[in-house]
């Protein structure tokens, strides 16, 4: 029987490395799947609260100071995943998800819940096809991946600027756009989350902190291609 040696000490079997990486990815959607349901509720009890609907959205410095705390919050936690412990990294990333939900509040004001339920059956959907299709492909999808990248770029660009123009065509050339990045993103963040677990160290807090960046990469991937197919086939009120 073939094996691979790890760490100079340990033998596993091909048979014991698919084992470790199906646990470990089964940690990231778990705590993926966390972040979603934390971020779920919080925005369905902040939309029926009508206190934290006005402190929210009738104050843009509120609002967008929430926006910003959460893009500097993303930065910190993969910038200093190594220095952090375990218990802060899981603790960060929930936060995060309560604080994305807050803001997230707003699809259900603007949003029938029968089509951000369809629109989520859908996304859950297309997430686990593309995410299926990442762990299992032989198919290196390093290039799609950085096009993606290269190409969300760009849309983040033209969404600012949309800001300020209002153009609805360009608004849903962004939607469309939006989509396809994140069905490729999703393939290609599971694929690299799938190599970058360090097989022989399970169970430790190196093990667990891979497993929370691995959560946010793919929570992430999963919420935007929920707003964009949102854009697109929600029915608004």
């Amino acid at each position: 029987m073939e094996y691979t040696q790890f760490n100079q000490q340990s033998y596993l079997s091909p048979q014991e490395i698919a084992a470790e990486n199906a646990r470990f990815i089964t940690k990231v959607y778990g705590w993926m799947s966390l972040a979603l349901v934390v971020t779920g509720l919080t925005a369905f009890f902040t939309a029926s609260s009508e206190t934290l609907l006005t402190l929210i959205f009738s104050n843009r410095l509120v609002f967008f100071g929430l926006l910003i705390g959460e893009v500097l919050l993303v930065g910190y936690i993969s910038g200093a995943i190594n220095r952090l412990s375990a218990t802060t990294a899981t603790a960060l990333f929930l936060f995060y998800s309560l604080l994305n939900g807050l803001t997230m509040a707003s699809i259900f004001l603007l949003y029938t819940s029968s089509s951000i339920s369809y629109v989520f059956g859908i996304t859950a959907v297309s997430f686990g096809v593309m995410s299926f299709y990442g762990y299992t492909t032989k198919r290196d999808l390093t290039t799609i991946g950085n096009l993606c990248v290269m190409a969300l770029v760009g849309v983040l660009i033209a969404s600012l600027v949309n800001f300020f123009l209002q153009s609805e065509m360009l608004y849903w050339i962004i939607s469309y756009v939006g989509v396809f990045i994140f069905i490729g993103l999703i393939a290609y963040d599971t694929q690299k989350i799938k190599a970058m677990n360090i097989i022989g160290n399970e169970g430790t807090d190196e093990d667990h902190k891979e497993a929370i960046l691995g959560a946010l990469t793919l929570y992430l991937d999963f919420i935007n291609l929920f707003i964009f197919l949102l854009r697109i086939l929600g029915k608004r009120k």
